[in-house]
């Protein structure tokens, strides 16, 4: 416990799922949680780990749309005029082949995987400025590192998040502020269990032999986002149960 004591948290998509796992772990290690979702239902989840844990607020928010980080911007520097650690959780699928991928989808995917995560380090970048140790961590996937031959939207945009973190790693050095990207493998969440069932889809298991659990992700990005991690920038962290050690 207090991992992230006196450290202020931005988690992005957190309103259910992965993000909000995130959000309870933090909170509970100490931080102050600034949740951000487009799904009101992150204003019960706000609710719901404040009531347990500690001090978490809801802004809503499209992360695609850079007037809406403005939002956010603005409502740090009123409640708090700081920011410690920024996670860029928010994403969502893409499906369908090169063949296969309109360019609706693929701008689509884009729009929030990828560029969402350029705006969130470009808007909060004066906050982490100020924190003299700020801490990002970027939600990508382990298909930013190995190929599918389907998805070709997801892969693109997630390998955007991979190198957008490198770039942000070392830009940001000089100013104390450590960017570092996650690498999820298959996770067990509501919208995976139809995947898990089909043992046509087993080939997405890594050597461990099962999917991750939430909170597993969690702790990775509790690692990073924490002082334990004070020494390692720019790197790609796959939690994935050994899938890319084949």
């Amino acid at each position: 416990m207090g991992r992230l004591k006196n450290k202020i948290a931005l988690i992005t998509g957190a309103a259910t799922g992965q993000g909000k796992e995130i959000a309870k772990l933090f909170a509970a290690e100490g931080a102050t949680v600034i949740l951000t979702d487009m799904n009101m239902a992150g204003k019960e989840t706000a609710a719901e780990i404040s009531n347990a844990r500690g001090d978490v607020n809801f802004v809503q928010m499209d992360v695609s749309k850079l007037a809406d980080w403005n939002k956010v911007a603005d409502y740090i520097k009123d409640a708090y005029n700081n920011l410690d650690i920024l996670v860029n959780n928010a994403g969502i699928p893409g499906r369908g082949s090169i063949e296969e991928v309109t360019e609706d989808e693929w701008q689509k995917v884009m729009d929030v995987d990828a560029k969402g995560v350029l705006f969130g380090m470009k808007s909060m970048l004066p906050f982490l400025k100020k924190s003299k140790q700020g801490s990002i961590v970027n939600n990508s996937s382990i298909w930013a590192l190995v190929g599918t031959g389907s998805a070709a939207s997801y892969h693109a945009a997630k390998g955007a998040v991979r190198m957008l973190t490198k770039t942000a790693s070392i830009e940001f050095a000089p100013f104390g502020i450590r960017v570092n990207s996650i690498h999820p493998g298959l996770v067990r969440t509501p919208m995976t269990e139809r995947l898990l069932e089909d043992p046509k889809e087993s080939w997405r298991i890594g050597p461990i032999g099962r999917a991750a659990e939430p909170i597993e992700i969690a702790y990775a990005a509790l690692f990073l986002a924490s002082n334990e991690s004070s020494y390692i920038t720019g790197i790609d962290l796959p939690v994935d149960g050994g899938y890319t050690a084949r």
